[in-house]
């Protein structure tokens, strides 16, 4: 086999940049996907059909389109209708962010509607108004069953991240491929980069069932 990961040593810590670019932009998709999911899932649930049926057609095309296509979409289509090159940092802020937000707006909704109708109907009964309850009594059980769900999905959107090397956004697999193709040897540094994924999803992992284990533990 023809390998010599030798050669890769000096480009290491190039490579290794690209961690805090990658965790840049998927800790802030993450936020966005989080935010806007819980509102996209207070409008399904709602019995108002303004705010239920546009949060049901926003989940429809996100989740029934390839995430690299939104990508291509929002980084290279969208500035041809409105004439404003977007930095490759906000697309894939946008592209990731609004993608995620409708899968947790899936995770969420049904995560408040496992909670006990009982806990609605004692709120209404003490005079609880809406926003409240949802705030202090639904959503606090609703996170509690689904945390595996969520962890799930941002884990999922770490991995998914290298798919911004397509539009030149210098993450850990871009700086890979750029290494590869001054060496002339791609194995290497691509399998560099997938350790690199590997133990970040793994430490994501550890957190999440450290989180899920603190939380069953306080019940």
């Amino acid at each position: 086999m023809n390998l010599d990961f030798s050669q890769i040593v000096p480009s290491i810590p190039f490579i290794l940049e690209g961690i805090g670019a990658t965790l840049k932009f998927v800790s802030v998709s993450i936020l966005l996907g989080l935010i806007l999911g819980t509102i996209f899932a207070l409008c399904k649930i709602s019995n108002k059909k303004w705010l239920k049926w546009p949060a049901d057609a926003y989940t429809s095309i996100f989740r029934g389109t390839p995430l690299i296509l939104q990508l291509m979409i929002i980084h290279y289509a969208v500035p041809q209708l409105f004439q404003y090159d977007i930095p490759v940092f906000l697309s894939a802020v946008l592209a990731f962010g609004l993608n995620s937000a409708a899968y947790v707006s899936e995770i969420i909704r049904a995560g408040i509607m496992a909670v006990d109708k009982g806990q609605v109907e004692a709120a209404e009964a003490l005079g609880v108004a809406y926003r409240p309850m949802m705030l202090n009594i639904i959503l606090p059980q609703a996170i509690k069953n689904i945390l595996p769900a969520l962890m799930n999905e941002f884990v999922s959107l770490t991995k998914e991240s290298a798919l911004v090397s397509t539009i030149g956004y210098l993450d850990i697999m871009r700086r890979a491929e750029i290494v590869g193709s001054q060496l002339y040897r791609n194995f290497e540094p691509l399998l560099f980069a997938g350790l690199i994924y590997w133990v970040m999803v793994f430490i994501l992992s550890t957190i999440g069932r450290w989180v899920e284990r603190r939380m069953r533990h306080s019940d």
